[in-house]
């Protein structure tokens, strides 16, 4: 099947175009396939939300539901193994491609639960937890970049483990989810791990930021604060790949450090834009995609937005290498009209694990409904199914760890 031109135009600049979407659905129907040979799909990108809008839709899980509910696993069981079955899976999808670019692309994430965002020790040891139970080597585990995550990140590298950092706002803090990687970095090839073998991108949310800059400029309504509606974002994103090329192109300012362990195999921690999908329906609904092409940068995409790209997307090339000046100057603009930047990326990295949390809490509650349903089913199916439909012991938190 052919590949479409603005996608391939898009890989010809060095953007490697992800899928921001997963289901079992997609995945048994061959739809992921489909999209991998004719819209160029490179990886896949999980989040609470997208597990929970998954489980919610249709009946592809309802015959493991029963199974799960027959062997005693309890809500958190049942979704982790959910979960890391479809992750498995796709991974198996994805595996010729991550052949074909030797381990860089062809990558599945999967998020740590998200009400672990403030607990460094529970992150890497679920972390750990979730390599170990989905087992492929094209996984990236997710962990999200508040400070706690910030040595969970470097731990989590130091055991050999790709890591997909994800919730980052502010440059300010996508500077340490570098140094983060990089400590891990070294540790790792302290402990003897393959250095090439380790990969990891940085998750900057892009759409997010629009829409609280937008907000907070429309309540201060003066011509200079409106004018800068739809601007903040991609020039955010612009400001943080000029960091990337500090710490990780050759020549950066702060490169020595990246050089020394590339030398040893290490490989750049690659920006990810995530948060594509346009809200605001005023702007181009590409705006996300092609302003932001640079290369050695991922994009992951829903699947509307990456239809939208498909079809009218205009790729022009690099639109971000040297615009880091002319972002500053965006920015200096948003402070001078009264936005306070710091306390936007606060607010952000607040709000982005709270909703993950809540996506992650509607998991569990409609997890436990269809447990329940399958335990009530069992029982008016004769005594001895009921029996073995509610049993639980030490072992039912480990139902279906593989």
């Amino acid at each position: 099947m052919a590949q479409n031109e603005n996608i391939a135009a898009l890989a010809a600049a060095g953007v490697s175009v992800w899928l921001d979407d997963l289901s079992r659905d997609r995945i048994n129907s061959g739809n992921l396939a489909e999209l991998i040979a004719t819209r160029g799909i490179v990886g896949i990108t999980t989040n609470p939300t997208i597990f929970q809008g998954a489980l919610s839709k249709g009946h592809a899980y309802d015959e493991q539901v029963r199974e799960l509910a027959a062997r005693g696993a309890d809500v958190d069981a049942a979704i982790r193994t959910i979960t890391t079955d479809d992750v498995r899976a796709a991974c198996d999808v994805l595996a010729p491609v991550f052949e074909q670019t030797g381990g860089v692309d062809g990558r599945v994430s999967i998020e740590v639960d998200p009400r672990l965002a403030f607990d460094a020790d529970k992150t890497v040891a679920q972390a750990v937890e979730l390599w170990k139970i989905v087992d492929r080597p094209n996984l990236f585990i997710k962990i999200p970049a508040t400070e706690e995550g910030l040595p969970a990140i470097t731990a989590v590298i130091e055991e050999g483990i790709s890591v997909n950092v994800t919730l980052i706002f502010s440059v300010q803090r996508y500077r340490s989810v570098m140094g983060a990687y990089l400590d891990g970095l070294r540790k790792a090839r302290v402990a003897g791990h393959d250095l090439a073998k380790i990969h990891s991108v940085a998750s900057f949310f892009v759409s997010r930021v629009d829409t609280e800059i937008d907000k907070r400029l429309e309540a201060i309504g003066t011509p200079e604060a409106l004018a800068l509606r739809g601007k903040a974002g991609v020039a955010n994103a612009r400001l943080a790949y000029a960091e990337y090329e500090d710490v990780f192109a050759p020549g950066g300012g702060h490169a020595s450090t990246y050089q020394h362990l590339a030398a040893a195999g290490g490989n750049r921690q690659r920006p990810l834009w995530a948060s594509t999908g346009v809200k605001n329906p005023d702007y181009s609904d590409t705006l996300y995609v092609t302003e932001l092409v640079a290369p050695n940068t991922v994009n992951t995409l829903p699947e509307k937005t990456l239809e939208a790209v498909a079809d009218h997307g205009e790729v022009r090339g690099d639109t971000v290498s040297g615009t880091g000046a002319a972002a500053a100057e965006v920015f200096d603009q948003l402070r001078a009209a009264g936005i306070d930047l710091d306390d936007v990326f606060v607010v952000l990295e607040r709000e982005g694990v709270e909703k993950f949390e809540k996506s992650w809490e509607e998991l569990l509650e409609a997890t436990a409904a269809e447990l329940q349903s399958a335990v009530s089913t069992a029982s008016s199916a004769g005594p001895s199914v009921a029996t073995q439909a509610t049993s639980s012991g030490p072992n039912a938190a480990d139902a279906g760890g593989n």
